[in-house]
């Protein structure tokens, strides 16, 4: 027996032993997200403060913009929808650790290896795909929008933008949860991979159809403006490229593995 099925074996229990452990870990996770909810909603007026700079960088030095809400309750749920998503990008470190102390007593040694990169990555990615959309998507697709405010002298009716609270933060947080999820796409390329569903050269000879899909997620996922989905879509295609050499990388990796294993295996 080898130590990796020996570490397998060790760790078998139970299906009610399972069942125990995943409540544990669930609940470990509802407990982390309340209080990173009741941390996040006693400073719901600071995160929304962060996510409206977009906003205000579009309208330029000098303009005071204005957020309106319609109905009495909505300030409110802007609130409660801030501080839940605050709460999730808090908690996630925390919902993270316990999905991979469940998981990982299942896997064999190299399996470890070879899946926790991905964990690693997952955060850094959705970070960086965030970052492209708070900080050079956004101002200047909000910019865009907003000239088309006119004066009456123009039009002989003005046209001012009041955006609702509640809208603005459904568009923030679909354009950040929408990039973030976007540059997730070397992990989950590589994991279908490393799965077998599907092989370095099916994607290179799917480039067009990877091109097509890439634009058709951005016009889904973006504003209805030239630049925010070119945006999107140029990096998805650079990713689908840095995936397929990551995935080169890998069968590398995996070819120089299975050849030490041959020679260990005529050694002994």
């Amino acid at each position: 027996m080898t130590d990796d099925a020996a570490d397998i074996d060790a760790s078998k229990a139970p299906l009610l032993d399972h069942l125990i452990e995943l409540r544990k870990r669930l609940l470990t996770c509802v407990v982390a997200f309340v209080i990173c909810f009741g941390i996040a909603f006693s400073q719901a007026g600071r995160v929304f403060g962060f996510l409206v700079q977009p906003l205000v960088h579009a309208y330029g030095d000098g303009v005071v913009g204005k957020l309106i809400y319609t109905k009495l309750y909505e300030a409110f749920f802007v609130e409660v929808k801030v501080a839940a998503f605050a709460a999730i990008c808090m908690a996630f470190p925390i919902i993270a650790n316990q999905l991979w102390a469940f998981v990982a007593p299942g896997l064999y040694r190299r399996e470890k290896r070879a899946f926790l990169p991905f964990l690693l990555a997952t955060p850094v990615l959705f970070t960086m795909g965030a970052a492209l959309a708070y900080y050079v998507v956004m101002p200047v697709a909000f910019k865009f929008f907003l000239g088309f405010q006119s004066s009456s002298a123009v039009t002989g009716i003005s046209q001012e933008a009041l955006p609702a609270m509640g809208e603005y933060l459904d568009l923030v947080m679909n354009m950040i949860l929408g990039f973030g999820v976007s540059f997730l796409l070397p992990v989950l390329l590589m994991l279908l991979e490393r799965a077998g569903i599907i092989t370095r050269q099916q994607l290179i000879g799917g480039r067009r159809y990877a091109i097509v899909a890439a634009f058709a997620v951005a016009a889904v996922l973006t504003p209805p403006d030239v630049w925010s989905q070119f945006a999107l879509a140029i990096p998805l295609m650079l990713l689908y490229e840095v995936s397929i050499f990551g995935i080169w990388l890998t069968e590398r990796r995996r070819a120089r593995d299975a050849a030490t294993d041959v020679v260990a295996s005529a050694a002994e």
